[in-house]
């Protein structure tokens, strides 16, 4: 059988050093990493989110080694739209705005963390990282041992918060849900432009598709020769 074409869509990798037992990064770093979930039975709950999280920033603000940041990532039109916006001491210090064409929501939200994790502690000497979101179930897969089709983009952001943990045996990252729901003032600026976002493609999506995976398939071709 040819093989050469299983280079186009990567998916598993059940033997990555990163999943062995000893080497994963819940098993090393297990108190580094929290994740803060709220049920969204009734309004009282959303009160309750909203004033942890208005404490939360507040606290944030006070400190110049904590990088807050509230994320957000939706799909309009088969276009990925993702947004974050990192705060330092009460400052906005960098806000990311990206979009592509075909990829999965998920794939999306990966993206989007990623990236703002790199941002964030890029910034100062910052200890400690909040990522404010509406898909935190999504993002828990990140440290899900099993397989699944985002295991190489989890390898990845994993390395990232490898580096920063060992950086400091202080440093930890907290993972906060917040729901569009609850129209929380800073998530609800960036759920907002996520929502408005318009991005006319120069052709037709699915011959966007085609051509690009053409393109790669005769690249691998190509090479293989």
């Amino acid at each position: 059988m040819d093989n050469r074409f299983n280079k186009v869509f990567p998916s598993f990798d059940p033997i990555n050093p990163k999943f062995q037992p000893g080497n994963r990064i819940i098993d090393n770093f297990s108190n580094h990493v929290s994740f803060h979930l709220f049920s969204k039975c009734n309004n009282c709950t959303f009160k309750k989110c909203i004033q942890q999280l208005n404490a939360l920033a507040i606290e944030f603000s006070n400190s110049l080694t904590n990088a807050l940041i509230i994320t957000d990532a939706s799909i309009k039109n088969n276009i990925a739209m993702s947004i974050a916006h990192i705060y330092v001491h009460n400052k906005p210090m960098v806000k990311t705005l990206d979009h592509t064409v075909n990829v999965m929501s998920s794939e999306a939200k990966f993206f989007t963390i990623r990236c703002s994790i790199i941002q964030a502690v890029c910034l100062h000497e910052i200890s400690k990282i909040i990522v404010i979101m509406d898909f935190i179930h999504t993002v828990k897969k990140i440290f899900d041992l099993s397989l699944h089709t985002l295991q190489k983009q989890a390898i990845l952001i994993l390395k990232d918060l490898r580096e920063f943990f060992n950086h400091h045996h202080e440093n930890i990252i907290e993972f906060w849900e917040c729901s569009s729901k609850s129209n929380w003032k800073l998530h609800k600026v960036i759920d907002t432009e996520t929502k408005s976002f318009n991005l006319t493609s120069l052709m037709p999506n699915k011959n966007f598709w085609d051509v690009s995976k053409k393109s790669e398939c005769d690249d691998i071709t190509t090479n293989e020769r």
